[in-house]
């Protein structure tokens, strides 16, 4: 079977399953064996990584019992298996293409929780949401899954419903030995054992997307920012049918990631659209002080009239003015190669850089890796693994333990490295160093973007 026939059929098999979230620790930890992500990603991480063209069938049927049994977790087992399918440069394209489905689908919660979801929101007046709600979901992610409804005058709506039980299901999985490190370290390798706020940062934000309230007000603020945005599109809130549980935005849908490459778009719709979406997570950072820290391909859907929409801003963090511009410094100081900037500009942001050389030029190279398609002048793809020289070094536990980076730059790292996968896919040309230095200055010159 073709790879593509595959990843439609193991995604039309999830969706069509119900399946409520699984609460309890001790069964969690069953259904992998060893931690709700330790087996799962010892499979995906170590034993096929870099396997190249010997992936067999027997592989791939692997992955895709994986694949099913990860979605029927959600949780950071969910979380773990999408990060991985768009992320990691050393798997094959077989293996990522089975992991991506965790982007949009996986087996759904009963249709029965999610009526009793609306009831508990809404009262009564919830069977005139459910009157035009379709029962079974167009995505089923790893904290919520969105049924396409009509509301009674006629306005089409997506609606998310929180699955019954993640909140419980991911402090479980943070409790458990091994399995939120095993999910920190997806993000940033090393950080589990190196760095414990690393793994309180994960934990924070992971149940902050429990709060649909909070997600709802992010969603209406970058909704306001991007309103005049010529290529992107932020869905607006119905706020009257939103909840801690439920939260209802206008129905925009689009084709996925991978259908828009399958249309062949030419350089300049590549271009046009990469800028877009550099200037959406990375310009949004320097001025507003704000990031969405998750670029992975299903937040997007691209419209026939060449307008792309973005969603799911579950996972959004603020930075005030001090470490925007101490973030500023920082880029520019790794373009230009100034080892003593770079060490006054990690200073700035909370960090403790060695001194010793060995460890100095360890960390030239990371940042230098970190920041590969900034440092190239004119305008350039992002090559396939940009950034993964820097991903190897964060392998180095001693060295991140060193280094003392606090743990609010998890997500900045996994901002970078998974924007760069998806520019790499994209094929977008543009002068990236340029514009995050246009981004940084302008940052200074309004003191912080704030």
């Amino acid at each position: 079977m073709h790879e593509d026939e595959l990843v439609a059929m193991l995604r039309e098999q999830l969706l069509g399953t119900e399946r409520p979230v699984v609460r309890s620790g001790v069964e969690r930890l069953w259904k992998t064996g060893r931690g709700a992500a330790g087996l799962a990603l010892s499979v995906v991480g170590g034993k096929l990584r870099g396997k190249g063209e010997g992936i067999g069938a027997a592989d791939v049927r692997a992955i895709s019992q994986l694949v099913s049994r990860l979605g029927e977790l959600k949780g950071l087992a969910m979380k773990a298996g999408q990060v991985l399918g768009y992320i990691d440069p050393t798997l094959p394209p077989e293996i990522r293409g089975l992991l991506s489905v965790l982007q949009t689908a996986s087996p759904a919660s009963p249709f029965p929780q999610v009526e009793a979801t609306l009831r508990a929101a809404f009262g009564p007046r919830a069977d005139v949401l459910l009157a035009g709600l379709e029962r079974q979901p167009v995505s089923v992610a790893s904290i919520g899954q969105v049924h396409r409804a009509r509301l009674p005058d006629g306005t089409e709506v997506a609606v998310k419903v929180r699955h019954p039980g993640i909140d419980e299901a991911l402090q479980g999985d943070f409790r458990a030995a091994g399995t939120g490190s095993s999910f920190a370290s997806v993000l940033l390798p090393g950080a589990a054992s190196s760095i414990k706020g690393f793994i309180d940062e994960a934990r924070t934000v992971l149940l902050e997307e429990c709060d649909f309230s909070l997600e709802r007000e992010r969603q209406a603020t970058f909704a306001r920012l991007f309103a005049r945005d010529e290529v992107l599109l932020i869905p607006a809130v119905e706020p009257e049918w939103c909840a801690s549980s439920v939260l209802t935005t206008l129905w925009m849908p689009g084709r996925p990631f991978d259908a828009f490459l399958a249309s062949q778009p030419s350089q300049e719709v590549r271009d046009r659209v990469g800028i877009a979406l550099f200037s959406f997570y990375i310009g949004t950072l320097y001025r507003h002080g704000l990031f969405h820290g998750d670029p992975h391909p299903g937040n997007y859907a691209f419209r026939e009239d060449g307008r792309v929409v973005v969603y799911d801003f579950g996972c959004v963090r603020s930075f005030d003015s001090a470490t925007v511009l101490a973030f500023a410094g920082l880029v520019d100081a790794v373009r230009a190669d100034e080892a003593h900037g770079m060490r006054e500009a990690l200073v700035a942001l909370g960090a403790r850089p060695p001194g010793d050389a060995e460890s100095l030029a360890m960390l030239r190279t990371l940042l230098r890796g970190f920041f590969a398609p900034l440092l190239e002048h004119g305008p350039r793809p992002v090559h396939p693994g940009s950034g993964f020289e820097a991903q190897q070094i964060l392998r180095d536990k001693r060295f991140l333990a060193k280094l003392s980076l606090p743990g609010r730059f998890l997500f900045l790292f996994r901002l970078r490295f998974g924007l760069y996968a998806v520019l790499a896919r994209l094929g977008a040309i543009a002068d990236w160093g340029a514009l995050e230095s246009q981004w940084a200055a302008e940052a200074r010159r309004a003191g912080g973007g704030r």
